[in-house]
């Protein structure tokens, strides 16, 4: 992909969001059921935004008319999208100042930060990550209204639905504290959370990605996806590019169920590979050697 995302919608209790707008630039609306939205109009949607913005290490930069982002892509596209809800991403910042975090890792599959306001002094720790993991932290989901008990079985509905139209899905949540709390532990976020919504990003196919995926599959060659996206979205995307004339797609946890001596044979046949880890790449290539395939692997992380 061009490794160039935008968030596209977002999922509230109070309904769903789509913001307009390409790349970084913080300039868009938002809509719902293809009516404006004003940007303090939905407390669910600016709440969402705060999120998008606290939990979050990276920064924009305007030169001109482009914008660029210091960081990581996904969490330039957030900053991007809580502009756009009308905050200022300093300014809230210091108003809210970190006092802890929990640093993302493939692990835990969530990234929390903790927060205290200068006006309230209260504390609040916001999360984003995989939704199936935040939605397993949570108890409650935020409404116009206040708090109601989560609905799990619809979030994970929302999530399947998103994600085979492409999107990339995350999950944002909070959880208040006591005046008093200044650090951050995985005990302290692991349950009790409340729910704020999902957010999809698009992040478009490079121009010549789908004729070098020809040109490999012609000279006979085998195009894998190995990837940490959630496995609509990496299906959605191998369709597009079409990676396979018919496409199977395994999870990590499906993965951890299959013996070595049958992970060749699977292997052969699975074109998506979805919410891996690095582990699992390691594993997968081991499996490829072993079916006596010359193998390579290329990738954008450290891990790669």
């Amino acid at each position: 992909t061009r490794n160039e995302m935008t968030v596209r919608s977002i999922l509230t209790a109070d309904g769903r969001f789509e913001t307009s707008g390409a790349g970084y630039k913080p300039q868009g609306g938002f809509t719902a059921d293809g009516k404006p939205v004003e940007q303090n109009g939905c407390s669910t949607l600016t709440e969402a935004a705060k999120a998008a913005i606290l939990c979050n290490d990276a920064e924009l930069r305007q030169d001109g008319d482009d914008w660029t982002v210091n960081g990581d892509p996904m969490e330039g596209a957030l900053v991007s999208f809580g502009m756009k809800a009308g905050f200022d991403p300093s300014h809230l910042r210091k108003q809210t100042p970190r006092t802890d975090e929990i640093p993302f890792d493939t692990e835990h599959c969530f990234m929390a930060t903790l927060h205290h306001g200068h006006e309230t002094g209260r504390a609040v720790a916001f999360i984003k990550g995989a939704p199936e993991r935040v939605l397993a932290m949570c108890g409650k989901q935020l409404t116009a209204h206040g708090e109601e008990e989560l609905d799990a079985d619809r979030w994970r509905t929302e999530t399947e639905s998103t994600a085979r139209q492409g999107q990339r899905m995350l999950a944002l949540a909070m959880k208040p504290f006591h005046k008093g709390h200044r650090d951050l532990s995985f005990s302290d976020v692991d349950s009790g959370a409340i729910f704020i919504g999902l957010v999809g990003f698009i992040d478009p196919p490079r121009d010549e990605v789908l004729p070098a995926i020809r040109e490999c599959r012609s000279a006979g060659i085998d195009v894998k996806m190995i990837t940490g996206d959630h496995a609509g979205t990496a299906t959605a995307i191998a369709r597009e590019l079409a990676l396979a004339p018919e496409l199977k797609t395994l999870t990590g946890s499906q993965l951890d169920e299959v013996d070595d001596s049958d992970l060749p044979a699977v292997v052969r046949e699975t074109t998506v590979f979805a919410r891996t880890s690095p582990s699992h790449k390691l594993r997968l290539v081991q499996a490829l050697q072993e079916d006596q395939a010359v193998t390579a692997m290329t990738g954008d992380g450290v891990n790669d």
